[in-house]
């Protein structure tokens, strides 16, 4: 299902509120944390253990404030009440606010000091049994279920009250009261209450989008009779005339404009969304060359990359990845080529050099190549020990874990709802055998947007761990006594829309075509220059080693994980036919864009000369260690090949793979003399 339209709906329809509380000066003497607590007394001291984190994520991530408490309310102290109270409600969108003012609080603001934070401000007395008696059918809000519950109680408390009372009578409230940032917590909640109706089957899409408006605003419109087009004296009236929940003004703040360099970290600029739409958008922005040539520990280029300050790319933003960000709904984020000017590449863009080795494979052999990837990472917590902070796993559970899964599900479930909304398929999700570490294969797509697909699950992955608390880290080895990380990527071939990688017959030697053959061969050829791409940092090859299912050896086999090439037959494939292979050897820290473009390149080789495979190994290869080829042992190694591999180099633009060479160089030189750096890759991966 494409959740793209509901997401949209939820977060462009404007918010009646239909219960709130007044809002306190500063110095009132009610404390702040309550914004994020229905705790009292001395049960305020456990409030941090609550949904506290994941509120105070949202707050800080709104005002650009510190994470933590402290930092907030300093952040309250210096903008001021007035500012920080529109900008919430800005944030939030609320159209129309009605206030139960009947709550006493020290210091609080009457109902006039409230009406210029929205169009229509309106005093209500919920007097329950009362309504009871005038009311034929009572209506129900929501205000106490959000955002003091967890996410997954906040979720079931909403899908109960629905359960409760039709569509129609459910009406959105914040219930906000005394702080501003309480009436901009809510508003999340509903989109993952319909879309998991949605995918139940109790509601289409269009129902979803229709119910989100009824919810958001219209039955509270019904209810209490308001009327939108009132002038500046914002009262309630008996009047009935609907709210205009179409209205199109742009609420895009901010659009982050992301690329990936050549040591595969990502970076944005971040544009002011008036200025993206009415000039960066056509116009790209400046970046000097130097940025393509940062190394894995440090920003500027090494001197043989040949990038320096002198000379700019523009960063043209790729309109077709444009999207919402799930976690910041404010704000939007692209995907940029570089080019010397609009429509002229620059010859150092990886997201172009993928395309430029795709389109030979598709001119010469009418293929295209499709690719999926296996996220691994580990979610470290942090400590303090002797006042310093230290990352480490958040468990030690073993793989497959369902008491890893359920420490982190509500983690995890706001990356797969992320990622639906971004129209990015989830195939599993699980726990990895290494403390803390979790594998997320994504579905299989053409691979230049499998590229990008991986670029917006890292974002994604990372963002929302910060949410909670955490960091998410995809460093190779992030613990030298325990398992590593990688991205194994699965590669197959596609014809006109058909999987031509597999035999058309049982009867093929390997259970693959001619071609995949080929391509497979090509790729197996050339494995020791392809990983100066797809393994390009160091501390990769703390991973690579035997027994480690990390493909330690230059050999391939059916089904065989510890091999670095490893034909699959999953699920609904007949027997004897494999549909595509795994390259093990491709991990966190690579950009994907160059590693496939290497992948690709060698594939086309082995096409041109119509490689073969050696015979498969159905062992553990380090068992035939003295009749195999053992892949280097190091990135220098490595450099060594991809320097020796004149193909790779004929395909690749030769100054893109001088910068790539200088940027590995200077990691090789860096890590062999500060044996401990690595530790700091949990930060930039």
């Amino acid at each position: 299902m494409d959740f793209r339209e509901l997401r949209e709906a939820i977060e462009e329809v404007e918010l009646v509120d239909g219960h709130a509380h007044n809002i306190v000066a500063l110095d009132s003497t009610f404390p702040f944390i309550r914004c994020f607590s229905e705790a009292e007394g001395d049960a305020l001291c456990y409030a941090p253990h609550s949904s506290f984190k994941r509120n105070l994520w949202h707050i800080a991530e709104l005002y650009g404030s510190e994470l933590s408490l402290h930092g907030i309310e300093e952040y309250r102290r210096v903008s001021g009440l007035q500012s920080i109270s529109s900008t919430c409600f800005k944030a939030a969108r609320i159209s129309a606010i009605l206030i139960d003012d009947g709550i006493e609080f020290v210091k609080k603001h009457d109902i006039e000091w409230h009406k210029s934070l929205a169009p229509i401000v309106g005093r209500i007395l919920r007097i329950e049994r009362l309504a009871e008696k005038i009311l034929d059918e009572v209506y129900l809000d929501f205000g106490l279920a959000v955002p003091k519950l967890s996410f997954h109680g906040m979720i079931s408390s909403v899908k109960e009250l629905l359960e409760l009372a039709p569509i129609k009578k459910v009406m959105f409230s914040t219930d906000g009261y005394a702080f501003p940032e309480t009436f901009y917590l809510a508003r999340d909640v509903v989109f993952s209450v319909l879309r998991d109706a949605s995918i139940d089957g109790d509601l289409s899409i269009p129902e979803a989008i229709e119910a989100t408006k009824d919810i958001f605003a219209q039955n509270a419109i019904q209810f209490y009779k308001i009327n939108l087009s009132l002038d500046s004296k914002h009262t309630v009236t008996p009047n009935s005339t609907k709210m205009n929940t179409s209205a199109s003004h742009n609420d895009v703040s901010l659009v982050r404009i992301i690329w990936v360099e050549g040591s595969g970290q990502h970076r944005c600029r971040v544009i002011p969304g008036k200025r993206f739409n009415n000039v960066t958008k056509k116009n790209g922005v400046g970046l000097t060359f130097a940025c393509m040539g940062a190394t894995s520990f440090a920003d500027t280029p090494p001197a043989e990359t040949n990038l320096t300050g002198v000379g700019e790319i523009r960063l043209t933003p790729d309109l077709s990845t444009k999207c919402r960000i799930p976690w910041k709904t404010q704000e939007e984020m692209v995907l940029a080529d570089m080019q010397l000017k609009p429509g002229e590449a620059w010859e150092y863009c990886p997201r172009e050099a993928l395309r430029r080795v795709s389109k030979i494979l598709k001119d010469e052999f009418d293929l295209e190549t499709n690719a999926g990837f296996e996220n691994e990472f580990i979610l470290l917590k942090s400590v303090l020990r002797e006042e310093k902070e230290e990352w480490m796993p958040i468990d030690l559970a073993p793989y497959g874990s369902t008491s890893a899964f359920d420490a982190t599900s509500l983690l995890l479930h706001e990356v797969v709802a992320a990622l639906n909304s971004l129209n990015i398929t989830v195939e599993q999700l699980h726990a990895e055998a290494g403390k803390g570490q979790f594998e997320m294969p994504l579905g299989y797509t053409v691979c230049t947007y499998a590229a990008d697909s991986l670029i917006f699950t890292r974002e994604v992955i990372r963002a929302v761990a910060r949410k909670h608390g955490l960091l998410a880290t995809f460093m190779p080895k992030y613990a030298l006594d325990d398992i590593g990380s990688g991205s194994h990527v699965h590669i197959s071939l596609d014809q006109n829309g058909e999987n031509v990688f597999k035999a058309s017959d049982e009867t093929s030697r390997y259970g693959m075509s001619t071609v995949g053959e080929e391509f497979m061969a090509g790729v197996l050829h050339h494995l020791p220059a392809i990983m100066a791409f797809t393994a390009p940092v160091p501390n990769i090859y703390d991973r690579m080693v035997p027994n480690t299912w990390s493909g330690a050896y230059q050999c391939w086999g059916k089904e065989n994980r510890e091999a670095a090439l490893r034909t699959a037959c999953p699920p609904g494939i007949p027997d004897g036919l494999v549909s595509n292979f795994e390259i093990t050897s491709f991990d966190g820290c690579a950009n994907p864009y160059l590693g496939l473009a290497a992948i690709v390149a060698a594939g086309i080789d082995g096409l041109r000369r119509h490689l073969s495979l050696p015979e498969p190994v159905d062992t553990n290869p380090h068992s035939l260690a003295d009749k195999l080829h053992r892949l280097p042992a190091s990135l220098s190694e490595f450099l060594e090949a991809l320097q020796k591999d004149s193909v790779l180099t004929d395909l690749f633009s030769e100054k893109l793979l001088v910068a790539i060479k200088g940027i590995r160089k200077a990691d090789i030189d860096y890590y062999s003399k500060n044996r401990d750096a690595y530790k700091q890759l949990i930060y930039r991966y």
